[in-house]
C-alpha cells in the first residue's frame, strides 16, 4: 500500500484543492462505479482541473500526461486506487459503512421530525444554519449560491477537519460533513462465529426485525412487545456482537442495523422461507 499512498499523494494533498473528478457522484453506487466514471472522464475537464492543482503544487510526469490526455494514465490511477481501496478501506468498510449509516438514520429522523430548519441546526459544530444562509468553517473563504438546486449533505468518515464541497460551483451541490467519531480508529469487524452464540432465541431475533430503518429504544420495545428495561438490554446485547449501532440524539437513543446485522436477518429470513418451500 505505500506504493499506492506516495502514487495518489500528489493529487489528493491533505489540505486545499484536489481535482473534482476524483469524486464522481457514482461513487455512491459502490467503488467499482466510482471507478468506471473515473476512466470515463473527458479529457478536456483533465486537463482544467489538473491545470487547477498544478497552480499550487509540482506534479509528477504521470499525472502531467494524464493533464496532456493520456487516457491510459486515467487507467493507471484507477487501479492504484483500486489497490489502495482494498488495502486501507474494504478491510473496515462493514464498520464504516455502519456508522454512516446510523447517521443518515438520524438525519433522516430529525427532517421528519422538525423539517429543514431542525436538521441544519442539527449538523456537526463545524456548520451553522443562520436562516437562510449555512455557514462552514471551511478552508478558503467562498460563497456556493444554490440558485434552487437544493443540497446534498453526504457524511463522511474519512472527512475529520472540515466540511468539504466540489470546487466547481457549476456541479450538483454536495456537502461532505464528518460523522461522529466515538472510537479512536476504526478495526476490522471481529468474525461473526464469536459473537453470534450469544443470539439464542426468539426475542432477539424480533429485536432485529424490529429496528427496521431506525428506532429508539421506546418505540423498539411498542414494536416487540416487551418491556422498556428488556430491549434496552437486548438491544445492548445485539450492539455488542456488532449487529446494531446506537447513536445518541438528545436524550433519546436511535439504533440501526449494521451492514453485518442486516446480512443476518436476510439470511434468515431467506432460511424462513426455504424451510416453509420444503415443507
Amino acid at each position: 500500500m505505500n506504493g499506492e499512498t506516495r502514487l495518489l499523494a500528489p493529487l489528493v494533498p491533505t489540505r486545499g484543492y484536489f481535482p473534482d473528478f476524483l469524486t464522481p457522484p457514482e461513487g455512491q453506487l459502490g467503488v467499482d462505479d466510482a471507478l468506471s466514471a473515473l476512466r470515463e472522464t473527458p479529457p478536456a475537464r483533465v486537463h482544467t482541473e489538473l491545470a487547477g492543482l498544478a497552480r499550487t503544487r509540482t506534479l509528477p510526469t504521470w499525472i502531467r500526461a494524464m493533464g496532456d490526455g493520456d487516457t491510459r494514465q486515467l487507467g493507471h490511477l484507477a487501479g492504484a486506487l483500486q489497490r489502495y481501496h482494498a488495502a486501507a478501506v474494504a478491510p473496515y468498510w462493514p464498520r464504516l459503512q455502519a456508522r454512516i449509516e446510523a447517521d443518515r438514520a438520524a438525519r433522516g429522523r430529525t427532517l421528519l421530525d422538525g423539517g429543514a430548519d431542525r436538521l441544519l441546526a442539527t449538523l456537526p459544530s463545524a456548520l451553522r444554519w443562520r436562516a437562510p444562509v449555512l455557514e462552514i468553517d471551511y478552508p478558503v473563504d467562498r460563497d456556493l449560491h444554490l440558485g434552487g438546486r437544493g443540497l446534498l449533505l453526504m457524511p463522511s468518515y474519512f472527512c475529520r477537519r472540515t466540511p468539504v464541497t466540489f470546487h466547481n460551483p457549476d456541479l450538483t451541490p454536495v456537502l461532505v460533513y464528518p460523522v461522529d467519531h466515538p472510537a479512536p480508529r476504526a478495526t476490522p469487524v471481529p468474525p461473526p462465529g464469536r459473537s453470534l452464540g450469544r443470539l439464542v432465541g426468539q426475542t432477539r431475533s424480533a429485536i432485529l426485525r424490529g429496528v427496521g430503518a431506525g428506532c429508539t429504544t421506546t418505540e423498539l420495545a411498542r414494536r416487540v412487545d416487551v418491556s422498556l428495561a428488556s430491549a434496552s438490554q437486548h438491544a445492548t446485547v445485539l450492539r455488542d456482537a456488532g449487529l446494531l449501532l446506537t447513536l445518541r440524539r438528545g436524550n433519546a437513543v436511535l439504533h440501526t442495523l449494521t451492514p453485518l446485522g442486516a446480512a443476518l436477518l436476510r439470511g434468515g429470513q431467506a432460511g424462513e422461507a426455504g424451510a416453509g418451500g420444503a415443507a
